[in-house]
């Protein structure tokens, strides 16, 4: 994957290409979702967040993919009133057992721009992705020869990668189509 560090341009932004990747198969998650817009996103997920860890102590989500993964999904936003729905959860192999007070999601198998982000630490998650995303949308994509693919905004991957005190990292997924014409 590459860094979030390439080459600046004249406003601090970092500038870098994604790796563009096809999907395979669907991603399935089972976890919880919230609406939010931009000005309560940053109390909404760490409240959702603490919510599916509770959630987790009480009843275990089976058929957990292994490694283990967790995705972080948006989509539906909506320009005019900048809101979104935001799920977070548990990659696993099978909807078959899913807890009470969950939702199942699937994660499209379509194209991709993958993206990977690495904070200088794991409290910084929160700056880091918003100031990707910011990049992306209003920099990357307008430039590039993708447009948004509308089924889903994109996923943030979280693996054992992200779990790591130093050098910590996740790889966000922007759902893409290329451009006609």
């Amino acid at each position: 994957m590459f860094s979030i560090f390439k080459r600046k341009d004249n406003i601090g932004t970092e500038a870098i290409e994604p790796q563009i990747v096809d999907l395979n198969e669907p991603i399935k998650i089972i976890g919880l979702s919230i609406d939010t817009n931009v000005k309560s996103v940053y109390r909404d997920v760490p409240k959702l967040g603490k919510q599916f860890n509770k959630l987790k102590k009480t009843f275990e989500i089976s058929n957990k993919n292994e490694p283990w993964g967790f995705a972080a999904v948006s989509k539906d936003y909506n320009e005019e009133k900048k809101t979104w729905t935001y799920i977070m959860g548990d990659v696993v192999t099978s909807f078959d057992e899913t807890p009470e007070g969950t939702i199942s999601f699937e994660i499209p198998a379509i194209k991709y721009a993958v993206f990977s982000i690495r904070p200088k630490n794991r409290f910084a998650w929160g700056w880091a992705i918003s100031k990707m995303k910011k990049y992306i949308y209003t920099e990357w994509l307008p430039k590039s020869n993708y447009e948004q693919a509308g089924l889903i905004d994109d996923f943030e991957y979280h693996d054992e990668r992200s779990t790591r005190k130093k050098n910590p990292e996740i790889d966000l997924y922007v759902a893409i189509k290329e451009k006609i014409g």
